[in-house]
This record gives C-alpha cells, structure tokens and sequence, in this order.
C-alpha cells in the first residue's frame, strides 16, 4: 500500500488550462480518505500553489507541499518550513553575469516575489508571474540586497535558443549547481542539494514512510529524480521520453486525468 503520493503540477497534475479536472479531485480525495499523503511537489513558488491546496483540502494538520523544486518542504497547516535550501547575493550575480555572457534573459524568486534584472523583460518571465500569480518586479543588480534569500534563478528564453545556452554553460557552473529544465523555455538553477527526489526522500523520512511505500507522479526533466527514487515511479503520457523510460508505469495524460487514473489503478483497487 502506497502511503505518500508525491505528484507534479503543471503537465501533471494540471491539465493545459491550469485547472485541477472532477476526475483527479475525487481520486485524491478517495486517497487521501484512506490514509495516504498527497504531496504536491512543483517547481512553483509557494504563492503559486496555494489557491490549488486550498481548492484539494491539502491544508490540514500533517499536510505538506515541497515548492521551488525540493528547494523548500513546508507545513501547510502550521506554515512551518521543514527543509530549505537557497542560493545567495553571490550566486545571484555570478549568474547574472554568466547570463549575460549567454545572451539570455533570467528571473529569479524571493520568498514572495518574482524579480527580473533585465529591463527589457522576457514574454517567459511574465508568462511565470501570470501562471503563479507571484508579483513581479524588475530591479537592478545594485537594488538587490546583500542578504537576500534566494529559492531559485531561472535561465529562460525561447526553446531552440535556449538547448544552445544550456549545452554552453561551463561544467564547472554545472558542477556547483542543481540545474534542470522544467519546460522547453525554463532551466532552472537551485542549490546543488536541491531536487524534488531529494525532498521526498527527506519528507517521506520525517513521516516514516519507506521508500517502497511512495509513489511519484511526473512529466518532466525536474521530476526525474522523484520518479527514479519512488517505489512506485509514474510518467504522464505526456511526459518527456526521459521521464517515461525511467518510469515504473504510465498513466494517461494530464488533459485525460492521468493522475486520477493511476490512482485508482495503483491505490484505490489495491
């Protein structure tokens, strides 16, 4: 019996209008009704998710959601941080400036907002505060403060420029760094322990669950690590060919209520 559902948001949970189906709502609260944790583990900031942990009931006593990619693991009844890892003022610029030896745009997040350094701001970066409804600022380097703590920077830019930028990033930047990319226009760059797979593990420890007890839901490259650890590993149909290959089984697809159907395979008939 699976006693942790950890499951992806957006091409996931979400179907292409940004909406939570009938279908996947009663699944998860079928589960939830019988004892299993349902996670929500994204790469969106905590302001993003919120209106859809209100909407699933996932704001009770011993409910959590993992935001920012694993950089952040949180009580969602008491707002209690459980785990978080951040980048800094130096990451921030350094970044920056690789950024603009790449030629491509960047955002980056706070704890509540979205920030842009680049005046002329990237149709991506505002597709990013419309879709997370988290406000968006644009700021010179020079504005920003020293001790500012930072979940996550992001490299964006149109999806043919960006596989350039990302195969030109030096091995050594790589090295230091989590990077991902979470969509054709998003590479995101988070501390070099931070991962979805990594946060699971470490929620699934606190509560006591064993690795085999958790099942993973998934579609794309930031959600492979939380497949490849899970016992029980599922890809969208709609998922990556990475995603799929490394995955245990495979659901429908997020426009389809792939989430609710491998539920009701692999929990509810069990």
């Amino acid at each position: 019996m699976y006693k942790l559902i950890a499951i992806d948001m957006d091409g996931t949970l979400l179907n292409d209008h940004h909406e939570v189906s009938a279908e996947v709502c009663d699944a998860l609260q079928a589960a939830k009704a019988e004892g299993v944790k349902i996670v929500l583990c994204t790469g969106r900031p905590i302001g993003g998710v919120r209106r859809y942990l209100d909407e699933l009931n996932l704001i009770e006593e011993g409910d959590y959601v993992i935001a920012y990619n694993g950089a952040l693991v949180q009580n969602t009844h008491t707002n209690e941080v459980v785990n978080e890892l951040s980048l800094g003022y130096d990451d921030l610029k350094s970044l920056y400036e690789l950024s603009l030896e790449l030629n491509t745009p960047m955002h980056f997040f706070d704890s509540s907002r979205l920030y842009t350094l680049n005046r002329d701001i990237s149709e991506y970066t505002v597709y990013e505060s419309y879709v997370t409804q988290v406000p968006l600022h644009y700021r010179k380097l020079e504005e920003i403060s020293e001790d500012i703590v930072i979940p996550k920077v992001m490299f964006i830019d149109k999806p043919e420029n960006l596989s350039h930028v990302i195969s030109s990033i030096p091995e050594d930047v790589k090295e230091k760094y989590t990077m991902v990319k979470s969509a054709p226009f998003f590479y995101e760059i988070l501390h070099p322990e931070a991962s979805k797979g990594n946060a699971v593990r470490q929620l699934a420890k606190l509560l006591g669950i064993e690795q085999q007890e958790v099942m993973s839901i998934g579609d794309n490259g930031n959600d492979l690590t939380m497949i490849e650890w899970a016992g029980c590993g599922v890809a969208m149909a709609n998922a990556i060919p990475e995603v799929r290959e490394a995955a245990d089984f495979q659901t429908r697809s997020n426009n389809e209520h792939g989430v609710a159907h491998a539920i009701h395979e692999l929990v509810l008939k069990k």
